[in-house]
Formats: C-alpha cells, structure tokens, sequence
C-alpha cells in the first residue's frame, strides 16, 4: 500500500520543516509527499527549494496565490498512491494518527474517511467557541442535504482512494472545498467512515487563516453542490 500526503501550503516558513518531519515520522513507511506552494510570500518559496525539495517526492509552485482548494486540485492530480490524505502545512493535526485514517479503507469497509476533531477521545487543544458553533452549524446544514451523519464536516483530515479523489472534479479554489467533496462524494454513494482524532488548533497570531467570511461560502457551497449539482 502506497500513500499519497498532498500538503497544500500558503506563507508557513515557521512550520513546513517540521511539519515535513512529522509525515516522514509517521506510521506509514511508503509515503509520497506532494507540497503545493500557493505562491507564499514569506520566504516559505525559498526554503522549499533550498531545503526540502530534494527531501519530497515533488513540489508544485503556484504562480498566484489561488487558495486551498485549488492546491489541492494541483496535489491529487499528480498522486499517484493507493491513498490520498490532505494534509496542513502548520501544526494542527498529527501524522502519527494517519493509521486511524487509512485503516477502514485497507480493510475495504470505507471508501472515504474523515478525521473528527469532536469524535473519540484525543486531546484538543481548548480555542474559540464561535469556531466550534460555526463548525457545527455548518456540518449540520450539510448533514441536512447529504443526509449522512458526520460530525466534523470542516476537518482538514480527509482520506480517499485515489481512484475516487481523481475522479471528482474540483470547482472550489478556497476553503469551500470541504462542503464542496462533501456533497460530491456523498452524490456518488461512497461509503464513508468517520474516526475521532486529536486536534492542536492555533490562533490567528499563529497564522490561522479562515475567517467569517469563509464561513459564508461555505453555507453558499453546501446549496450549491446539493441543490443545483
């Protein structure tokens, strides 16, 4: 079993080493590592291709920043593993759990799996209540469409078998993915599990980036690709 790691990255020159680190760590011996750099501007670019380029299996360079979903579009369009797993270029989620994630798909039960921040015992790392209300909110204005029962909608940690990951077609080039792949796989009947992992979120001093007004594509996302898709 091969796993494909597509880690979209926009402006972390303080984590991406480590977070490289962290996927080389990880469970799981035979990992390809995509990076999308999404036309950073903090000197992230340059570490890429002084430091860790030769390290990875590729590094695709935006030439404007396009946002999250449209890295991700460039990441699953080269992967070429069994598995496809999203994962951020900070520190929020672990690579160690990247078993938790796979394992239902190995063993044929599960075509798709999301990793739950709200599911399971992990530890979590105490951060905004409006996030988890907004998050909650929107997973279940999804829930309501998709008729299926997760409770993390919103989490960066999504596995897929590739064959399925490819064979969706991606519109959403900033963080209306999640809702997006939500509707679209939900659509093609795919059997979807959910694990509970643990969750170290970060503050905007840190370099959190969704806002509000993410929050309001994604309500507009969550009609769009269930009613008019």
């Amino acid at each position: 079993m091969k796993l494909s790691v597509v880690i979209p990255c926009f402006n972390e020159v303080k984590t991406i080493q480590t977070v490289v680190k962290a996927v080389k760590a990880s469970p799981i011996q035979n990992c390809e590592i995509i990076i999308v750099d999404d036309y950073s501007t903090d000197g992230t670019r340059e570490l890429l291709i002084s430091e860790i380029e030769s390290q990875i299996n590729k590094v695709i360079y935006h030439p404007a920043n396009f946002g999250k979903g449209a890295a991700l579009r460039s990441g699953f369009s080269v992967a070429t593993g069994d598995i496809v797993i999203i994962q951020d270029a900070d520190l929020e989620y672990d690579p160690q759990e990247y078993p938790l994630l796979i394992n239902p798909i190995l063993e044929d039960k599960a075509d798709v799996v999301y990793g739950s921040r709200f599911a399971g015992g992990g530890p979590h790392r105490v951060l905004y209540y409006w996030h988890m209300v907004g998050n909650k909110f929107l997973t279940t204005l999804s829930n309501m469409f998709t008729n299926i029962n997760l409770t993390d909608m919103e989490t960066c940690y999504k596995a897929f078998r590739r064959e399925i990951i490819q064979s969706v077609k991606i519109e959403e080039d900033r963080f209306g993915f999640e809702p997006e792949i939500t509707a679209k796989i939900a659509k093609k009947g795919c059997r979807i599990y959910e694990v509970g992992i643990s969750y170290y979120g970060r503050m905007y001093k840190d370099g959190k980036k969704i806002g509000w007004r993410d929050g309001f594509r994604a309500i507009y996302c969550i009609l769009k690709y269930n009613l008019f898709r």
